[in-house]
């Protein structure tokens, strides 16, 4: 390294302004790159990242490139170390710019986006399916996740991005169980996810979710059976794979401690991770004496407090079905 570097400042010293314009030229004019591309900068020497940006085109190719790159490196050493990390490099970056990304500039973040609803085996298969982590993925226990947007290095074992999701929800739990109104039926967090999830199924409206909250907290005090429709899909299916199809009557039959149709009470847990606006609306509640909610056929549900006023709600649905 001393060597090439010793050979290019005496070519520069009997090259005169000559030479020193042309490796200025070299330092600042636009890069190769055609596009923004992210580059992994492995663990190495200043001639092995080189050649890893050439490769990428992100510098020209060839010795004259290498060499004054080199000269560069050792001429601004002084403005820090070089970095082994995944990169960023913007179109036709010049060498000059290269070099500051790679002493000053952060890791690129990958997204990594856990929607609202998912089952365990739905969020295990999303993390086995980002390329940028490594390691196998551990089933997590159902309802455990917070459901959000992520970001993470590359490399990063799924194990331990599972981790963060994990400790995402706890602290939003904590939080919100710390402020949350008090309601006998919702003895603990347990509960409260158990039933935040049951929310998250029923209503993809956020306006309703405190009113679904309602009716199931109505009926658990009354001792009405809940009688949702998610919890005997998750019964059967324990959400591997979709139902595929509408419940049929032996389904509803199912032996399953799931089956909300047949035993009284929440479910014995989570059916899915239940995202921030369930849980609020789990821990806040709307007033009233709602007991019943069927679909409006316009997205959305109508509520009900008597059996009679339900039954009404039942009919004009079946109207706008046959529409």
């Amino acid at each position: 390294m001393r060597k090439t570097v010793f050979l290019l400042l005496s070519l520069l010293l009997l090259g005169g302004g000559a030479v020193g314009v042309k490796l200025w030229a070299g330092y600042t004019q636009a890069g190769p790159l055609t596009q923004d591309t992210d580059v992994v900068i492995p663990q190495g020497n200043y001639r092995s990242t080189i050649h890893t940006l050439q490769s990428a085109l992100v510098l020209p190719s060839g010795m004259v490139s290498e060499y004054v790159a080199l000269l560069a490196i050792q001429l601004t050493r002084h403005q820090g170390q070089l970095h082994a990390a995944e990169l960023s490099f913007p179109a036709n970056s010049s060498l000059k710019q290269v070099l500051w990304i790679l002493r000053h500039a952060h890791p690129v973040l990958h997204k990594l986006t856990i929607p609202e609803g998912l089952s365990a085996y739905q969020i295990q298969e999303i993390f086995e399916n980002a390329a940028f982590l490594t390691g196998q993925t551990p089933l997590p226990e159902e309802g455990s996740v917070q459901p959000q947007t992520y970001k993470f290095l590359r490399n990063t074992t799924r194990s331990n991005a599972l981790a963060s999701t994990q400790t995402a929800m706890a602290h939003t739990l904590e939080s919100l169980w710390q402020n949350r109104e008090v309601i006998s039926e919702i003895p603990n967090k347990h509960a409260l996810v158990t039933l935040a999830s049951l929310i998250e199924k029923e209503t993809s409206v956020p306006e309703e979710r405190p009113e679904v909250a309602r009716v199931f907290i109505n009926r658990l005090n009354a001792g009405i059976k809940l009688q949702t429709d998610p919890t005997v899909i998750y019964g059967l299916t324990a959400g591997k794979t979709p139902l595929g199809h509408g419940l049929t009557h032996a389904e509803l039959q199912n032996a399953s401690a799931y089956n909300t149709y047949l035993y009284a009470g929440l479910p014995p847990g989570p059916i899915c991770s239940p995202g921030l606006s369930a849980l609020q609306a789990a821990t806040h509640p709307a007033k009233g004496d709602m007991l019943y909610f069927v679909a409006n056929g316009r997205g959305g549900h109508n509520f009900a407090n008597t059996l009679a006023e339900h039954n009404k709600n039942v009919s004009e649905f079946r109207k706008t079905l046959k529409k």
